[in-house]
């Protein structure tokens, strides 16, 4: 379970005088917005409560912010340094223990662990369990976009990587994180499950070849939309306007939310994507028409060749 600590907050918002505050949840959390709001309502702030979907600490609501003198960002820690923003990520817990399930999964006995934000807190106690069965255990140090030890996020595997270890341990909920780790590393990649106890061999071959169909198909394209976000975590222009050199039928896109109707009323025949990495792996299917991540749209314009594949990262 998870638990939100306001009185906490209340007083690191006492320490920065303001007295109208924003929040601002993820999907998973958003039913307890009104909770929060009350008990910072009766300890004397304004409150304004973001509904726009929230997909991470790239995605700020500041135009939320815009009309209050801080916001508050819940249930994720920061990925870059802003004024007037509060940073509460969630923490989760879980029993150790559950990490029995992945032991016979190993091939070796030295293991890189990575996590998402909500259990990095206990990735020194996932360590000390898996070291008190023989594993050498490597934890990353915090990075860039990653302020806490072993913590990976859809957009950067740059903790997996740290780890040089031969095979990966993935703690979380998903597929997706951990076909990162696979692809970004090269490692033998096993996904535990900490809510179903379920552990799992990572296989990307059936991701790699839906990809590279969707490669092949994106050189036939008439017209090519690079897609730019206008959300500052997801900013990318610098790469979006590379890759638009690589050809005369590409055109670059400024959008704040990238969605299936979007796309289908802008009606190009493929699309680039320099905002969140995740967009061109998780939602395809929904998509009108083939969404190239940069590496993928360098492999269909002939700049980088099939074996050197990698995943898309913001760093």
């Amino acid at each position: 379970m998870y638990s939100i600590p306001v009185s906490d907050l209340v007083r690191k918002l006492r320490q920065r005088h303001v007295s109208k505050v924003a929040l601002q949840f993820p999907d998973g959390l958003r039913r307890r917005a009104f909770a929060v709001a009350s008990s910072l309502r009766e300890e004397g702030f304004e409150v304004i409560v973001s509904g726009d979907p929230c997909y991470g600490s790239c995605d700020l609501a500041t135009d939320t912010l815009a009309l209050a003198d801080i916001l508050v960002h819940f249930g994720h820690a920061p990925v870059e340094n802003r004024e007037g923003i509060i940073y509460e990520y969630v923490s989760l817990d879980l029993d150790p223990a559950i990490l029995d399930a992945a032991v016979p999964l190993f091939e070796g006995r030295e293991i890189g662990i990575v996590t998402t934000v909500q259990h990095a807190h206990l990735i020194d106690a996932m360590a000390e369990r898996l070291r008190s069965q023989g594993f050498v255990c490597r934890i990353a140090s915090p990075g860039g976009r990653t302020p806490l030890p072993g913590q990976i996020l859809g957009c950067t595997f740059e903790a997996a990587r740290m780890t040089g270890a031969p095979e990966i341990l993935y703690v979380g909920t998903g597929m997706f994180h951990p076909l990162g780790v696979r692809l970004a590393t090269g490692a033998r990649v096993v996904a535990l499950d900490p809510y179903t106890g379920i552990a799992s061999l990572v296989d990307a071959d059936r991701l790699l070849r839906k990809r590279y169909a969707r490669i092949e198909s994106a050189r036939q394209a008439s017209t090519i939309g690079i897609l730019v976000s206008l959300k500052s975590g997801q900013q990318r222009f610098d790469l979006a306007r590379r890759l638009e050199t690589l050809d005369s039928r590409a055109f670059l896109i400024t959008m704040r939310e990238i969605t299936p109707e979007g796309l289908l009323n802008l009606g190009c025949d493929c699309y680039v994507n320099t905002a969140c990495p995740r967009l061109a792996y998780d939602d395809q299917i929904r998509f009108p028409a083939p969404v190239l991540s940069p590496p993928e749209y360098e492999i269909a314009c002939g700049v980088r060749a099939w074996d050197e594949y990698t995943i898309d990262e913001i760093t």
